[in-house]
C-alpha cells in the first residue's frame, strides 16, 4: 500500500523536501538580486530533487500499488543536464559580470533532445491498444531499453567526465589568475567551489562504480542502489545550504580582462630600456616602503596601480618581470618582512603571532601560515624560536 514510511523512504523524503525548499529560496533570491549563479544552482537542485523524488515514491510503495505507472518514460539520465549546470555554475562565480546567454543553451542540447525523444515514444506507445494495462509500451521495451538505454549510459558517463574535467580546469585557472590581482586570496579562492567540485566528483565516481558492478559483477536491486540515492540527497542538501549562505558575488563587479603591457619607454637601445625598467622597479619598491599599502588586507592590483599612477597592465608587467613574482607573492613578501620586523621589536610580547600578522596586512590564519611557510621555509612559530636561539 502507498504510502509506506520506512527506513528507505523516510530519509529520502525528508532530504528531498529540504532540497526543494532550498531551491525555492535560491530562486527567490535570484528574482530579488538577479544573481545568475543562484538560478543555475536552483535548477541543479531541482533536477537532483526530481530524480530523488522518483526513487522516494518508489520506496514508499507507489509502483507496487499502481503497477501501470509510466514512470520509466520520464526517468531520463540526468548527468547530461547536471554536468553543464556544474560547469556554468562555477563559470558564473569566477567570470566577472557573467550572464546566461542564448549560446549557453547549446550545453543542454543532449538533455533537451532526450526529453523530446522520450515524449515522442510515450506519445506513440500511448496510441497503441492495451497501453493503459501495462507499464511499458512497445517502443519503450523494443527500442529504448534494448538499444537506446545502453547508449545513453555511455553518453551520460562521457558527458559528466568531460564537463567535470573542464570545470576543474576552469577552477585551477581561476586560482592562478586571482594571484595576479589580489594580495589576500584565501576568501576569494572560494573553497566552496573546491568542495562543490569534490562533491560531484565523488557522486560521479560512486555512480560509475555502481554501474560497473551492476552490469558486470552482480545484479544490484532497488535496495542496493538506495545508498547512491541517499548520498545524492545528502549532497544536494549540503550544496543547497552552502550555496545559499556562501557569498559568491565578490568577483561579479571586478574586471580581469587586461593583458600585461610593457611600460612606455624609448625604443632606442637595450640599455635605455633596462635603465627605465630599473627606474620603474625602484619607484614601485619606494612606494611600498614609503606608503606601506600592503598593510591594507584588501589591497588589489587596481588599487596599487592607482597609487603608482600606472595601468594594471603596466604594474603587472613590472611586478612579474621586475620582481619575478606574481602580485600575491609580491605584496605578501612585504607583509612577511613587516612581520619579521615586528618580532624584532618585541611586538609578539603584546599580541599573539596571529595578531601581529593581522597588523601586517594578512586577513586569515590559513593565508598567513601558508604564505609565511612558502616564503621562509619556516612556520611562524619555528621562525620565532630560531630567532630566540
Amino acid at each position: 500500500m502507498f504510502p509506506q514510511f520506512n527506513v528507505y523512504s523516510t530519509p529520502l523524503l525528508i532530504l528531498v523536501i529540504q532540497g526543494l525548499i532550498l531551491m525555492v529560496l535560491l530562486l527567490k533570491r535570484y528574482f530579488e538580486k538577479k544573481n545568475t549563479s543562484d538560478a543555475i544552482l536552483a535548477v541543479l537542485l531541482l533536477i537532483v530533487s526530481y530524480t530523488q523524488t522518483c526513487y522516494t515514491i518508489g520506496f514508499m510503495g507507489w509502483y507496487d500499488t499502481f503497477r501501470n505507472t509510466k514512470i520509466n518514460y520520464f526517468l531520463i539520465p540526468t548527468g547530461t543536464a547536471i554536468a553543464p549546470l556544474i560547469y556554468l555554475y562555477v563559470k558564473s562565480i569566477t567570470k566577472s559580470n557573467f550572464n546566461f546567454l542564448r549560446k549557453h543553451w547549446w550545453h543542454f542540447a543532449i538533455p533537451i533532445t532526450l526529453v523530446l525523444y522520450r515524449l515522442t515514444i510515450y506519445t506513440y506507445d500511448y496510441s497503441q491498444s492495451g497501453f493503459q494495462e501495462t507499464q511499458n509500451g512497445v517502443l519503450k521495451i523494443d527500442l529504448d531499453e534494448a538499444i537506446i538505454q545502453p547508449i545513453l549510459n555511455v553518453v551520460d558517463f562521457s558527458v559528466m567526465l568531460l564537463y567535470l574535467a573542464f570545470t576543474i580546469q576552469l577552477y585551477i585557472h581561476y586560482k592562478q589568475k586571482i594571484k595576479q590581482y589580489f594580495s589576500n586570496v584565501f576568501k576569494l579562492e572560494l573553497n566552496w567551489i573546491r568542495n562543490f567540485l569534490i562533491v560531484f566528483t565523488f557522486l560521479f565516481l560512486y555512480s560509475s562504480i555502481q554501474s560497473v558492478v551492476g552490469s558486470f559483477i552482480i545484479d544490484l536491486g532497488y535496495n542496493e542502489r538506495w545508498w547512491l540515492n541517499l548520498a545524492m540527497a545528502i549532497c544536494a542538501i549540503y550544496i543547497g545550504v552552502k550555496g545559499y549562505f556562501t557569498d559568491t558575488t565578490k568577483l561579479n563587479k571586478l574586471d580581469f580582462s587586461f593583458s600585461p603591457k610593457q611600460i612606455s619607454i624609448p625604443e632606442h637601445t637595450k640599455e635605455a630600456k633596462k635603465e627605465i625598467s630599473e627606474i620603474a622597479i625602484e619607484a614601485i619598491a619606494a612606494l611600498m616602503e614609503r606608503e606601506k599599502p600592503y598593510l591594507n588586507p584588501d589591497l588589489n592590483l587596481s588599487e596599487l596601480a592607482k597609487q603608482a599612477n600606472l595601468t594594471r597592465g603596466q604594474l603587472s608587467e613590472i611586478v612579474n618581470s621586475g620582481f619575478n613574482m606574481n602580485f600575491n607573492d609580491f605584496v605578501n613578501s612585504y607583509r612577511v618582512n613587516a612581520f619579521k620586523s615586528m618580532l624584532k621589536e618585541g611586538k609578539h610580547e603584546q599580541l599573539s603571532l596571529l595578531g601581529v600578522a593581522f597588523e601586517c596586512g594578512f586577513n586569515s590564519k590559513a593565508t598567513f601560515n601558508r604564505v609565511f611557510k612558502k616564503l621562509t621555509s619556516f612556520s611562524p612559530t619555528q621562525y620565532l624560536q630560531s630567532q630566540s636561539n
